[in-house]
């Protein structure tokens, strides 16, 4: 791509020259990463759900080649096409959410997932992206349109999509769903007292969640009070990372995937440590800082307050996932079942946060003013 000229005029030359080649090449990283850990974690859940270990390598290596297609194909997008995008798959994964508590598969009592011939799909995981960028265009819109209900209507949806969530229930989307239509709103210039009030109303429903949720505090009261039985994946998890030391074991010598259910999904940080070390885990983290920071500093920049507000909750959705992720590993926090961006197992995740990144990306290409009409 090199050889690309600054006058190629084509979609491919325009493209080259306005996205950000620092975040594209980050997120590739992160990609590549997720290949890696694909061989090294599998074993762990294939033995134990009995698929060919071969079957599930392959079919993750073959979401993560469609999560970067896809992620480049977004990446294209207008920003009119970027809307008209997020309208049709809030619209449709809006109501296949619905759909799960009627006919969606159950595990562990939750039902977020919708099987299909061969494979199960998460419809929440599609409808994040295309509720952060619905939401920001609402109240950007508002703004900019004297009279326009656009921060009613984001709230509006905000409630709806909450409690489908709850009904699921998902606890971790619904928190991360919280934290995005807070930042957009706090980014609009909500003033502070109902910042404040919002602060008080977040940790009133995480009170109520510990009460009134079983699962909730069950996993609180298991990371203050741990025992051997009853905290055994968390510590399991934080024994790993002891065990790879400095630089690891190696690829395939770690015995944590062998005896935590999750090997490959919540806990593929833990593989990571005891596999390839702590050096490799603090690049993992790194990667995932100039992601965070290098988006930041792209939208101080920008002059689009949709592209500020719909870029932000792409941001702080995307960070804060992967922060959750790695600190229920390390043990900083209650273990929670949430992924860890283009790393964990999982055809949803992957493909759904392939179309978050693809997004971000095609917010913060450089722009003249007329391609904001």
């Amino acid at each position: 791509m090199a050889s690309v000229s600054r006058t190629d005029t084509s979609v491919l030359g325009r493209w080259w020259w306005s996205v950000d080649r620092v975040t594209l090449l980050a997120l590739s990283m992160l990609i590549g990463i997720g290949y890696v850990l694909a061989l090294a974690a599998t074993p762990g859940l294939t033995m134990r759900i009995t698929d060919p270990h071969t079957m599930a390598m392959i079919k993750q290596i073959i979401f993560l080649g469609m999560g970067g297609a896809t992620m480049l194909a977004m990446s294209m997008l207008s920003l009119r096409q970027v809307k008209l995008a997020a309208l049709g798959m809030g619209i449709i994964f809006f109501l296949l959410t619905g759909f799960t508590l009627l006919h969606g598969v159950e595990v562990d009592g939750a039902h977020r997932w919708i099987a299909l011939p061969g494979f199960t799909i998460q419809p929440s995981e599609f409808l994040r992206p295309a509720f952060i960028i619905i939401s920001g265009w609402l109240i950007a819109e508002s703004r900019r349109t004297p009279g326009f209900p656009g921060k009613r209507a984001a709230l509006g949806f905000f409630l709806l999509t909450a409690l489908l969530l709850k009904m699921q229930p998902d606890i971790g989307m619904t928190f991360l769903f919280t934290m995005v239509i807070f930042t957009q709103f706090y980014l609009d210039g909500l003033d502070m007292k109902w910042v404040f009030v919002a602060a008080l109303i977040v940790l009133a429903a995480l009170v109520a969640a510990f009460i009134f949720i079983p699962h909730v505090h069950t996993r609180v009261m298991l990371y203050w009070h741990p025992t051997k039985t009853s905290a055994y994946q968390a510590i399991t998890a934080l024994s790993a990372f002891g065990n790879g030391g400095l630089l690891g074991l190696g690829p395939g010598e770690g015995q944590v995937k062998h005896f935590l259910p999750d090997a490959r999904a919540d806990f593929v940080f833990a593989v990571a440590g005891e596999e390839f070390g702590l050096l490799f885990c603090a690049f993992i983290i790194l990667v995932f800082g100039v992601v965070v920071v290098r988006a930041m500093v792209r939208l101080l920049a920008e002059p689009n307050l949709f592209v500020v507000l719909a870029g932000g909750g792409l941001i702080v959705g995307f960070g804060l996932q992967a922060f959750v992720n790695m600190a229920s590993s390390l043990s900083l926090i209650p273990t929670k079942g949430m992924t860890l961006p283009f790393i964990s197992y999982g055809g949803s995740s992957v493909l759904a946060i392939s179309i978050q990144m693809g997004f971000l990306l095609a917010l913060t290409r450089k722009r003249h003013l007329a391609d904001y009409s």
